[in-house]
């Protein structure tokens, strides 16, 4: 399931083109739960991109540094250690 939130959006349709209208303080959050498929590769030459992927077909992909994705490395195995969902 994707779950899309839009603040303070508004675009306008014209030509098959989008056009922003309004102030530029537009914000959005994305999450995809029951996520089946989970996958990560190089992404050009310095980040690696997350591509995660419910049964639906909705599609979230992440691209971070190696710092961040060592970090978020760390944190899981943390978890792993800590946790009662590895149980």
């Amino acid at each position: 399931m994707l779950a899309l939130e839009l603040d303070e959006f508004m675009v306008e349709l014209k030509d098959g083109s989008i056009k922003n209208v309004g102030p530029t303080n537009k914000s959005a959050s994305a999450k995809l739960f029951d996520v089946e498929s989970a996958d990560v590769r190089e992404f050009g030459d310095k980040r690696l991109k997350f591509v995660f992927e419910d049964d639906s077909g909705n599609e979230v992909q992440v691209s971070l540094f190696p710092e961040e994705a060592e970090k978020m490395a760390a944190e899981v195995e943390s978890l792993a250690a800590d946790s009662h969902v590895f149980e």
